[in-house]
């Protein structure tokens, strides 16, 4: 099988290790989820790192390079899912781009001169737009969450005002109305 093919799987299997981890690690977001994820990527690791030492040379280091993003992306998955935090989900995807970006550099090393060279650049330019892409992220996010406390806070404004036209009873049922739609 070459080398290629061997990485594919690895890259694969990494994958579905996350994935699963990572499904494990939303179903809940309480501490004993979190727990129970890194404990399930903890253990996958260990079977994942096991396999990796039938290998030699570099394929072993990129294919434990590999388990250990793994690993990581799925601990900072988790953490990221108990927490709920805008913060706590950007720090994931950082975790993960850096677990990406050691594991890059790690197959540049089966490259030599200009390749290897251009294999890191690229290697860091990945690695460098996951940071941005996880930042502007965390911005959108931020924005997303004020643009809908603006909307909502409008759109109660409006609603509250439709009731001055009411007096009595029914102007209170209606502000009642309008305070429970809007949870006030």
């Amino acid at each position: 099988m070459n080398r290629q093919l061997v990485n594919t799987l690895k890259q694969g299997c990494a994958l579905a290790v996350f994935c699963s981890v990572s499904v494990l690690a939303s179903a809940a977001g309480t501490k004993d989820a979190y727990e129970q994820a890194k404990s399930q990527a903890e253990q996958t690791y260990k079977v994942e790192r096991e396999k990796c030492n039938s290998l030699a040379d570099n394929a072993k280091d990129v294919c434990i390079a590999e388990a250990k993003a793994a690993e990581t992306k799925a601990i900072s998955q988790a953490k990221a899912e108990q927490k709920g935090t805008p913060k706590a989900f950007y720090e994931a995807r950082k975790d993960a781009a850096d677990a990406d970006y050691k594991v890059a550099k790690e197959k540049c090393d089966d490259q030599t001169g200009n390749n290897k060279d251009v294999c890191v650049k690229e290697a860091k330019a990945t690695h460098v737009s996951a940071l941005a892409d996880a930042k502007a992220s965390r911005e959108t996010g931020k924005a997303r969450t004020e643009a809908s406390k603006d909307k909502h806070d409008a759109n109660y404004k409006a609603e509250y005002e439709k009731c001055d036209s009411l007096s009595g009873a029914a102007k209170d049922s209606c502000q009642a109305g309008v305070k429970q739609k809007f949870g006030e």
